[in-house]
């Protein structure tokens, strides 16, 4: 017998789904002879690279961990007391192992399909009350990117909204957070407003030209004021005041709400999320009850389901600003969820006593740290402050000299101004910390420190105005589960009414729900990932730069590009970054008037809305009735605005799962009249391999990590969306006011210099684990799965959209339009679906009435066969209704989805049988996932809009309260 050494753990053959044998199968069902002949047939030969990707070899699993903990024991992990919005903390246990661990709650997709997404829906309830109680505001949203967005996006909010309709200028405190300023000048600049920065003690407020504020509470330097004074004097000259605040401080500090805020914005990371080098962080957005149809991002709220039983949906979907295309305010169409979840749990946990400790316990360190220094001879400029002090040096030579001691401790704190230290302290802080920093001044200025210790009691000096008065963090759920047994099952209790990847296929178009590999998440809570502060010195995050400078080489070797920035913290956000590039370009060499954006009528609604973030003007390009680009339209539109043109924004393969012959044709015509061209990177997992957005012709194209590159959904979030262009372009990455972000220089994007910096090791692994030919492979495998699935359901349901040749790319759009004529809507068939144990394909997008579907190479051939039986059982269904066999109101579909409360009734009074309704197929039957809820009345919740956490009997308080006072337009 002859052996054959070679690994036995190959991570491709654990990431793809089919084996050889269901490739085979699969090939023959689609009706060719092998997967190259079906991939000559899919993709144009015009754009098919002419070399393989030049990467590093797959490593195994255990190779590449191994490799990857050198690379990350290069990371030093000093004591951080740097502040700026970002603190160490303490995720407990239960919380880090089953939630942040646990894929029953990372593979979750965004809650558009609200009846199995009833856990995250209701943590995320927690999570709004949680920030609407601490801030003192009437509404709050399930989270924005991080603080400096969220920030900004209150300025846009706030001017959209000015009555002052000349009002150009806004007034920013100059202890708003640096990269808050930095994001807001970004953001700001394009659209011709003009950041006023200065001292809110004495600015003009009177001044005409202003429509809003911005102030710290904290302040950046950790002083404390009273803003009531400012607030009021804001609002008599009609200016809106947002209040960047911190929600630990809230515990003790009179809530920004309380002062007349018209909103607080934030970054909830200090409750329990680990720094990770910047992010993810779910930062928060709370606003007046006037605001609610207005603020970006997404609400939760409560509705009624089918049965009459309260149920839990995103309320007010359709006002999401990527539907809202070229009349948004904001272009947000994500959230962080998963962090946001995290941060509620936090607070769940620990409840509104232990919360309070907590701050408590960091101001009392905060005081013993002052009496310390002030008894060494220092200044401390802080009159009020909770957590943060303001040391004054006697020269730079002095600051130097602390600097140099400190780190040498492995301590770090702020330095700015030339004689200024600024020092942070956190949950984490112990008294022997507090000694451990005495101790370093003390050996600078040569003198002996004092023994410290903590008081049994300390007397908080604040005005009484700044002392909090008001309860939070009332309700029942942050007053029960503060055991670890009952916090355990009350997060698996939620758990278990979510479906996600440990369920079931995800087969969402351009959402490409694909496998998040557990050796891929496993270094993701190390400490060497997640305890570096964002603001450290680089020499400190020696591992972290490798991880940035090889990730962003592999990722410019699969986009044929020059350069990469890893700075934009969602698709979205790399949207933005890839336009301002363009713009920057244009600018530089004088050409501020090319404003114009060419945008096809099939895109995606936040090209749209990105654009006129950039100030550009949306032009749109027809598409033809097969779906594709109108290239005719085209060029006549680039001619037409040819001196005005900056750019096109295209998606390739097209929004409609098409490889479009044309597109090499459409990008030279855009550079013909002077024009770039932005790619949109949602649908790279039909490229990766086998094209490059650089071999068609684009100029810049961000990536979805969180689609193509593995990092998970997270029930709608972390994600990452980096950009990568083209040699000409990339001096106008996005840069960072703090951190040095390799000599780039253009405006921030994220409060982070690299993003989401934690959950790129997530990528990085993955790129390692498969090398250049896993990649190419799975780009292959996409395409056959999504092939195969149209080959199996095109004899029931029309595919809308096709190549050349009868194929799709990696998905289809299967049209059930026809099925109205029966009054069975796509909405029913993705109700019905979950009946069957799956989540919905995407519904109504690109094409209203239509279902977008997308397997993704990690899914088996049974997992496709389970759902082709699933769809093709639905389409019998909708048959009974067409025949007249089954009522066109009274029918499974229409019901759908059933509950187990819905059939262990005693009576049973529905045209069909129990089993027909929850039972469909023996696989279901065998592994049954049980909606926890009916079919939910989405307008009902609009109308009665209820966004905290609510007792039964408020619930119905409150109902009839709102039915009266809310007459706004939904939209």
């Amino acid at each position: 017998m002859l052996l054959q050494p070679k690994a036995a753990d190959v991570f491709i053959d654990r990431h793809n789904g089919p084996d050889s044998a269901a490739v085979a199968d699969m090939l023959r069902a689609i009706g060719v002879d092998s997967l190259d002949q079906l991939i000559d047939e899919t993709v144009p030969a015009a754009i098919r690279l002419k070399q393989p990707l030049n990467l590093p070899a797959a490593l195994t699993e255990r190779a590449f961990l191994a490799k990857f903990k050198g690379i990350a024991s290069q990371n030093r992990l000093f004591k951080n007391y740097i502040g700026l919005g970002y603190h160490d903390t303490q995720l407990p246990g239960v919380i880090q192992r089953n939630i942040l661990e646990n894929p029953g709650w990372y593979t979750a997709y965004t809650p558009y399909q609200a009846e199995i997404a009833q856990g995250r829906l209701e943590a995320l309830i927690n999570y709004q009350t949680m920030v609407m109680e601490l801030t003192g505001m009437e509404i709050a949203n399930a989270s924005l990117l991080d603080e400096g967005t969220a920030a900004a996006e209150t300025l846009h909010m706030f001017h959209s909204l000015s009555k002052k309709k000349n009002a150009t200028r806004y007034f920013v405190s100059e202890q708003v957070l640096p990269q808050t300023i930095d994001v807001l000048r970004t953001r700001a600049t394009p659209l011709g407003i003009e950041l006023v920065v200065g001292d809110h003690r004495t600015a003009d407020l009177t001044d005409e030209s202003l429509f809003g504020a911005i102030l710290q509470y904290p302040a950046a330097d950790g002083a404390v004021y009273d803003y009531t004074d400012f607030i009021s004097k804001a609002h008599d000259s009609n200016l809106f005041v947002t209040v960047a605040t911190d929600l630990l401080s809230l515990t003790l500090l009179t809530p920004p709400g309380e002062m007349g805020a018209d909103a607080c914005v934030g970054n909830s990371q200090r409750f329990g999320v680990p720094m990770g080098y910047g992010g993810p962080h779910a930062g928060f957005l709370s606003t007046k009850d006037q605001f609610k149809r207005v603020i970006p991002g997404r609400i939760i709220g409560q509705s009624i389901d089918a049965a009459g039983n309260k149920a839990y949906r995103m309320a007010l979907q359709t006002r999401e600003q990527h539907i809202r295309r070229e009349k948004a305010t904001s272009n947000i169409c994500t959230a962080q969820v998963l962090l946001s979840v995290l941060a509620g749990m936090y607070a769940v946990y620990h409840g509104p006593q232990r919360i309070k400790q907590i701050a408590a316990n960091v101001h009392a360190h905060t005081q013993v740290l002052e009496q310390a220094l002030k008894a060494l001879g220092l200044e401390q400029r802080n009159e009020f402050y909770f957590d943060t002090l303001d040391i004054q040096l006697e020269s730079a030579e002095l600051q130097a000299a602390v600097r140099q001691e400190a780190e040498a401790a492995g301590i770090n704190f702020r330095y700015f101004g030339e004689t200024q230290v600024g020092i942070s302290l956190h949950q984490n802080t112990e008294i022997e910390d507090v000694a451990d920093i005495v101790a370093v001044f003390a050996k600078v200025l040569g003198k002996e420190a004092a023994a410290t210790e903590l008081p049994t009691e300390i007397s908080v000096n604040w005005p009484e105005a700044l002392v909090r008065t008001s309860q939070y963090l009332t309700h029942s759920i942050f007053n029960t589960h503060h055991s670890e047994h009952e916090m355990l099952r009350y997060m698996k209790h939620l758990e278990n009414k979510d479906l996600s990847l440990a369920h079931s296929m995800i087969p969402l178009g351009s959402c490409t729900m694909k496998l998040n590999a557990t050796a891929e998440m496993i270094p993701v809570t190390w400490p060497e990932i997640g305890g570096l502060h964002p603001f450290a010195p680089r020499e400190q995050a020696k591992g972290y730069t490798q991880i940035f400078q090889d990730l962003e080489q592999w990722l410019c070797e699969v986009t044929g590009f020059a350069a990469v920035s890893l700075q934009p913290n969602s698709g979205a956000q790399g949207e933005y970054a890839g336009l301002l590039a363009i713009k920057g370009y244009h600018d530089a060499r004088g050409d501020q008037h090319r404003t114009i954006a060419l945008i096809p009528a099939s895109a995606h609604g936040t090209n749209p809305a990105s654009a006129v973030m950039a100030g550009m003007q949306v032009v749109v390009v027809k598409s033809t009735e097969e779906g594709n680009i109108d290239v005719a339209d085209l060029k006549a539109k680039a001619a037409q605005y040819a001196d005005k043109l900056s750019c096109l924004m295209v998606t390739y393969p097209s929004t409609h799962g098409v490889y479009e012959e044309t597109i090499i044709d459409i990008c030279q015509t855009i550079h013909q009249h002077g024009g770039r061209v932005y790619m949109d990177g949602a649908n790279m997992n039909a490229q990766v391999g086998l094209t490059s957005p650089a071999t068609i012709g684009a100029d810049v194209c961000h990536l979805n990590l969180h689609k193509t590159f593995c990092i998970p959904h997270g029930g709608g979030g972390p994600g990452v969306g980096p950009i990568g262009v083209v040699a000409d372009l990339a001096p106008y990455l996005s840069g960072h006011v703090v951190v040095d972000a390799d000599g780039r220089t253009g405006g921030a994007v994220s409060s982070a210099p690299w993003g989401s910096a934690s959950i790129l090791p997530i990528s990085y692994a993955y790129i390692s684990m498969m090398g250049g030919e896993g990649l190419t492979e799975a780009t292959r495998m996409a395409i056959l799965n999504a092939n195969y699935i149209k080959a199996k359901l095109e004899e029931h349901y029309p595919v809308l959209y096709t190549g050349a040749n009868g194929r799709c790319a990696h998905e289809m759009i299967l049209d059930c339009r026809q099925f109205k004529k029966a009054g069975i809507e796509v909405e029913d068939i993705a109700k019905r679906l979950m009946d069957y144990g799956f989540h919905a394909p995407t519904v109504s997008f690109p094409v209203a009435g239509t279902l977008m579907v997308e397997p993704t190479e990690s899914e088996s051939k049974e997992e496709l066969d389970r759902f082709i039986e699933a769809m093709v059982s639905i389409r019998k269904e909708i048959a009974e209704v067409e025949a007249g066999r089954a009522d066109a109101k009274d029918n499974l579909l229409k019901h759908a989805p059933h509950t187990a409360a819905t059939v262990l009734t005693e009576e049973w009074n529905r045209p069909y049988t129990r089993e027909q309704a929850v039972y469909p197929t023996e696989y279901v039957r065998a592994a049954k996932f049980w909606p926890s809820v009916s079919r939910i009345d989405s307008a009902y919740g609009d109308r009665n809009l209820i966004c905290s956490c609510t007792s039964i009997e408020e619930y119905a308080d409150a109902e009839e309260k709102l039915v009266e006072t809310d007459k706004g337009p939904s939209y």
